[in-house]
């Protein structure tokens, strides 16, 4: 189920051994984990409160990531005050200009930000990549997988070929493992909804960064794939191909970038189908099925370039059309 957008009991003495006594704690939001956030206000002063509570959530990773980020000379919250053992931390607060809304606000300014988003991410796989973090390859990309046959299938009644989804996906992400590209830090959740408009900072500062405690090292094309292909907002086909040109422009890229692009875009889409399915089946957070439609709209144009066409294949013959994004509207 939810979780109710509640500040710990404890919150307030934290707040107050932190020179924070006082302070007006008021909901901010949830996401999809058991992360929760509050805006803290103090008179004039402001920030975050981050409660990611244990054994669910670590929020020793959010702190390691954020400080790298900044090292890197990227807008990630500075870390004001810690209890890690229960979880809290007191950050920066960004705001509320979140690129999301932004666009759809503006959807004149999407080319200008799209294109600091690719700049950011440019510069970003131009560092060596954050010491420490997990590999993010080819038997990760299998394992998440996973989670459309055993998630999505049985909720829309499917029986599908297991052996033949592995074994095309196999052929399908080997090439890719194998390209030599990377590896680079990955965000995971680099998109929309995690990017706020931080009033003075200009250029790749000007995207402040959120929600990237599960960072990795892995492909460069992964973090594009996920702000151009977004679960929760649509970006124009138009724009998306812009902003691929651009990024494989800046970074003297050629077409087997391309291949790896369309290929971890429709893992990702993939994965997330799952994901969303799980996240009403298992967490009673039905409200993430609404995004399904877009979903298989983005896989299905991924589906289309041709060094797909093994897992094509194995869609059309496993999952037919009625319980693609047809089994969605409206929601099951």
């Amino acid at each position: 189920m939810a979780t109710p957008m509640i500040p710990p009991a404890y919150a307030p003495d934290f707040l107050a051994a932190h020179g924070w006594e006082d302070a007006e704690i008021r909901p901010l939001a949830g996401d999809a984990s058991f992360r929760r956030y509050f805006r803290v206000r103090r008179g004039a002063e402001q920030a975050v409160l981050m409660d990611a509570p244990p054994p669910h959530e670590d929020a020793r990773p959010f702190v390691a990531t954020a400080q790298w980020l900044a090292g890197a000379g990227l807008s990630a919250p500075s870390i004001l005050a810690h209890d890690l053992d229960r979880g809290l931390l007191l950050i920066d607060d960004f705001g509320d200009a979140r690129l999301r809304e932004t666009l759809d606000a503006v959807p004149g300014r999407e080319r200008e930000l799209y294109e600091v988003a690719v700049d950011l991410l440019v510069h970003l796989h131009a560092q060596p990549p954050m010491p420490g973090l997990q590999t993010h390859g080819l038997d990760q990309w299998l394992s998440e997988l996973q989670l459309f046959p055993v998630w999505y299938c049985p909720a829309v009644g499917l029986e599908v070929d297991a052996e033949g989804y592995r074994a095309a996906w196999r052929a399908t992400l080997g090439p890719v493992a194998g390209d030599g590209l990377g590896p680079v830090t990955v965000l995971r959740d680099y998109h929309a909804e995690n990017i706020m408009l931080v009033s003075g900072r200009a250029g790749i500062r000007h995207f402040g960064l959120l929600d990237f405690q599960d960072a990795v090292v892995g492909h460069p094309a992964y973090d594009l794939a996920s702000v151009l292909e977004d679960a929760r907002r649509d970006v124009t086909p138009a724009i998306e191909r812009a902003m691929l040109d651009l990024y494989m422009n800046r970074t003297g890229q050629d077409t087997e970038f391309e291949t790896a692009y369309w290929t971890l875009a429709a893992q990702r889409n993939t994965r997330i189908l799952g994901v969303f399915t799980r996240l009403w089946k298992r967490d009673g957070k039905r409200q993430y099925t609404a995004f399904q439609p877009r979903m298989w709209g983005l896989l299905e144009r991924d589906l289309a370039f041709p060094a797909l066409a093994p897992v094509r294949a194995w869609f059309d013959a496993n999952v037919p059309a009625d319980m693609r994004a047809a089994a969605w509207e409206p929601n099951l």
